[in-house]
């Protein structure tokens, strides 16, 4: 929003279809490592910050899907 750019700017430097840019956005679907990459390069943002955060996330729901223990 702040650099004025529509989705389907964003996902044809990405090559992919703006419903998959939309789902990724929406997070409801997860970027790639080199699509966040390549994202970062596009919006001339700290590749290694959101990269940071695309791990965070990665292991955040790793964890949401793995079975609770009770300890009792």
């Amino acid at each position: 929003e702040k650099k004025s750019l529509l989705l389907r700017q964003v996902a044809a430097h990405l090559e992919v279809d703006t419903a998959l840019m939309s789902k990724i956005e929406r997070g409801e679907r997860n970027a790639s490592k080199q699509q966040v990459i390549s994202i970062a390069q596009f919006l001339k943002a700290d590749a290694e910050e959101l990269l940071t955060l695309w791990l965070a996330d990665k292991i955040e729901s790793t964890i949401v899907e793995e079975p609770k223990i009770a300890y009792e």
